[in-house]
């Protein structure tokens, strides 16, 4: 049985070669990625998967850059004199920028070229890197956020422990019963809390139904030029959440980003808390039997909140090498990292989504579910709460944005600005970034 797979692997395989099955020497490629630890070894496995599979035809040189903010530097220190590799991950918050700069071939022009099927994309991952009908990158590391939650915890304060709360109403309500105090009073283990992380602020807009920039959320023919989350009421209801939260006592700041949460969460100091989809497996095999996770929706602010989340996490960009040959080779080698048996072991070695629809149906990526259930609720907020109409905003500054939402939302908890003044500056500050981007890059 193992020879007749390998044989219909290897025939299959020569078939998807097309020209490279005449090459003399190996189309070699360059790919860069941001993937640290266990997501790095998995994506060298897949990469080592590829070079053997197309052994003599194409070699994939896999790069590690280090963070997305790194990588995205390179790309932008190397592009004005010429492309650095063939094929470069970036974080979701870089597409805009991806696209103005003209350095990316869209994969889209590989995709009506061979008129590849592109229904075998989850369309509301697809969505997001998708400007008039043109697929721009290949998603590949995709994730939503996710409510955790203490189980164990749960039930011992008497709760019902499958039943997660759905917004910062009931949030409150259960924090207040799960919160363990000394005999003075004060909390040693809070019901709730969460790290000051930028993201979650982007997606507490579309939770609303609303919009952060102007021009069709950055999506339209001319890009973003405001913001507009001061206008719509956005930021207002975001940030005065965060003060009610610490002036009432109800969480303790856990700094910038989202590490200091994820430790205490998993410490069992905190028993509610905010992370990515991509944090599942590593919650569960750090917190191992001291406790049961369960997983919800990411919660909304307010009760009648009707929009939805936006997926983040990364994609693959070809860049535009003018090599035919590379780039024929690149999308090989794209095609064969979304394939459903490459993407069943990517979810099961990292928590990403599976990008492609066909994984479901495979044996390795049912068992992975069956052994991790709380990734069924990753799935079904994929497909309930993330659409095309809150597909998330894009912005060329995003990563200074998002920076900029973590600090003034210090500094409205630390009690340096007032909630309007909060509001305003952060807004002035974004718009000022803007302003200069697009005045340099008309």
């Amino acid at each position: 049985m193992k020879k007749l797979l390998s044989l219909v692997l290897s025939i299959a395989v020569l078939m998807s070669l097309g020209s490279f099955a005449l090459a003399e020497d190996p189309v070699q490629l360059t790919f860069w990625h941001s993937m640290g630890g266990v997501n790095g070894e998995a994506i060298t496995k897949m990469v080592e998967d590829f070079n053997a599979a197309y052994e003599g035809k194409i070699k994939v040189n896999v790069e590690y850059q280090g963070t997305y903010d790194d990588a995205i530097n390179k790309i932008q220190a190397a592009g004005m004199s010429s492309m650095p590799c063939d094929v470069v991950q970036i974080y979701d918050i870089g597409t805009r920028f991806m696209i103005d700069s003209g350095w990316a071939l869209p994969v889209q022009e590989m995709i009506d070229a061979e008129n590849y099927d592109i229904s075998q994309i989850e369309p509301n991952i697809a969505a997001y890197y998708t400007i008039d009908n043109k697929l721009y990158s290949m998603p590949f590391n995709s994730s939503t956020p996710l409510l955790y939650y203490n189980k164990t915890a749960f039930e011992k304060a008497g709760l019902d422990p499958n039943a997660p709360p759905k917004n910062f109403d009931e949030i409150i309500a259960l924090a207040d019963k799960l919160a363990i105090k000394d005999d003075s009073g004060k909390i040693i283990q809070y019901g709730f809390s969460m790290g000051n992380y930028g993201w979650f602020f982007e997606q507490w807009i579309g939770r609303m139904g609303l919009q952060y920039v102007d021009n069709n959320n950055g999506r339209g023919a001319e890009p973003a030029t405001k913001v507009v989350f001061d206008e719509n009421g956005g930021a207002k209801a975001i940030l005065g959440m965060w003060k009610k939260l610490m002036d009432d006592g109800i969480i303790t700041y856990l700094g910038q980003g989202n590490n200091d949460a994820k430790a205490a969460f998993i410490s069992g100091n905190i028993a509610i808390t905010l992370e990515s989809t991509a944090a599942l497996k590593s919650l569960l095999v750090n917190v191992g039997d001291a406790f049961e996770i369960g997983t919800g929706y990411f919660p909304s602010i307010g009760a009648d909140d009707v929009g939805g989340v936006s997926i983040g996490g990364g994609s693959l960009w070809m860049l535009a090498t003018g090599d035919d040959a590379r780039q024929k080779a690149t999308w090989e080698f794209i095609k064969f990292m979304i394939s459903p048996e490459q993407q069943a072991f990517w979810n099961a070695q990292t928590g990403y989504f599976p990008i492609t629809v066909a994984t479901h149906e495979l044996d390795a990526f049912k068992e992975n579910l069956a052994m991790y259930p709380q990734f069924g609720t990753a799935i079904d907020q994929l497909h309930n709460e993330t659409s095309a109409q809150y597909v998330g905003s894009l912005l060329s500054v995003f990563p200074e944005a998002r920076q900029l939402v973590q600090t003034y939302t210090e500094k409205l908890i630390n009690g340096e600005l007032d909630l309007d003044t909060t509001v305003a500056n952060l807004a002035a500050d974004i718009n000022n970034a803007i302003e200069i981007y697009n005045l340099t890059n008309q």
